[in-house]
């Protein structure tokens, strides 16, 4: 679970949550998306970041107000 403060979702915690992401889907299926950019010559960094972005639609929030 992820805890956040309500009163500071700012730009600033929202590019932490999606480097957070994008570590968390990196380490988990780099591989595959590596090879699959490879693959479909697709850039790694686009799919990444886009995959990291769905992976925030998994993680808990808990806000704390």
């Amino acid at each position: 679970m992820i805890y956040l403060n309500y009163s500071n979702l700012n730009e600033e915690t929202q590019e932490r949550l999606l480097q957070d992401s994008k570590r968390d889907v990196e380490q988990q299926f780099g591989d595959s998306i590596r090879s699959y950019a490879k693959a479909h010559y697709i850039n790694y960094d686009t799919i990444l970041e886009e995959e990291a972005t769905r992976n925030l639609y998994n993680y808990k929030f808990v806000f704390n107000i």
